[in-house]
């Protein structure tokens, strides 16, 4: 059946809703990078093809009208069914090209899943992968919204609408430079450490989850942050030339302890082991390359 003459377009209804959440016709205009007077125009096309007023303007912002209201809950529904749509012609073009595309966490991406990818691709010349870095909370929006096939996480926390299988175990260790007083000491008190500022990840990071997580457990606030990073390895840079500790993947700092830059520090009554995850959506059939390279991955335990 075709669709009706006032049938509006995808892109102002996904104005309008950017509007409708942000109560800002400015706000939403920045987001979608576009100038104020075009949003502005775009909106009153929108409500002239609809017949129905959408927003009230003030000074103070725009609100919807209950017609308003009405439609921008209509058009959520709309925009996801496009979503969707755009995601599964993506994924339907990704498994023609034998393309697999991956998102993963920092720690993951770093070291372990070169050598994996390296030898899933060995015998698979017209095969690719494409590899996205993010903290594990990124990661999961990649698969949410249709951008990955498959991701790699390494936060703790539950993930709902995801199949999971854990593809590695880590231990998460707390470390200083050679010139920090901690590093002539062989322990300190769980309270030493977090009663001072740390060397962090950025929220949504897995590890900085993990540390928060395992801290809560045992009846402690996160220690206050000295600096916040988006990298692993930005994080080991300061530590090794400021004073500041952190709580980090032994997998990361392995050749630093070894070579002494970074001294393993043991807390009392704290560890934390972490489980390593591939997830993917519940919602969606897992692509013939994500499944094949799953199989292949060494067992965890």
């Amino acid at each position: 059946m075709p669709l009706a003459a006032n049938t509006p377009e995808l892109a102002a209804l996904d104005l309008f809703v950017s509007v409708v959440n942000w109560g800002s016709l400015s706000k939403a205009a920045s987001a979608h990078h576009i100038t104020q007077p075009s949003a502005s125009s775009r909106i009153r096309t929108l409500e002239r093809q609809l017949g129905v007023t959408l927003l009230e303007r003030s000074p103070g912002g725009s609100t919807p009208t209950v017609a308003g209201s009405l439609v921008a809950g209509w058009a959520e529904g709309v925009l996801q069914s496009a979503s969707e749509l755009t995601a599964g012609v993506d994924a339907l073009k990704a498994r023609r090209s034998g393309r697999l595309r991956v998102s993963a966490s920092l720690t993951i991406a770093e070291y372990l899943l070169p050598p994996w990818l390296e030898q899933f691709l060995r015998n698979r010349p017209d095969d690719s992968v494409e590899l996205e870095v993010a903290n594990s909370s990124i990661v999961l929006d990649h698969l949410a919204n249709g951008t990955a096939d498959l991701g790699f996480i390494e936060s703790p926390l539950p993930t709902p609408g995801m199949h999971e299988q854990v593809v590695a175990r880590d231990r998460l260790i707390t470390v200083v430079g050679r010139q920090h007083p901690w590093a002539l000491r062989p322990h300190i008190p769980i309270e030493a450490l977090v009663g001072t500022p740390l060397v962090v990840r950025e929220q949504g990071s897995g590890t900085r989850e993990a540390l928060e997580e395992a801290l809560a457990a045992l009846g402690h606030a996160p220690p206050p942050s000295a600096l916040e990073l988006g990298s692993t390895s930005a994080v080991r840079a300061a530590v090794i030339s400021g004073r500041s500790p952190t709580v980090v993947s032994s997998r990361a700092v392995q050749a630093d302890l070894d070579a002494g830059s970074l001294i393993a520090i043991d807390v009392e009554g704290l560890s934390i082991e972490r489980r390593l995850r591939a997830v993917w959506p519940t919602s969606k059939t897992l692509p013939p390359l994500a499944a094949d390279l799953l199989k292949q991955l060494p067992d965890p335990d």
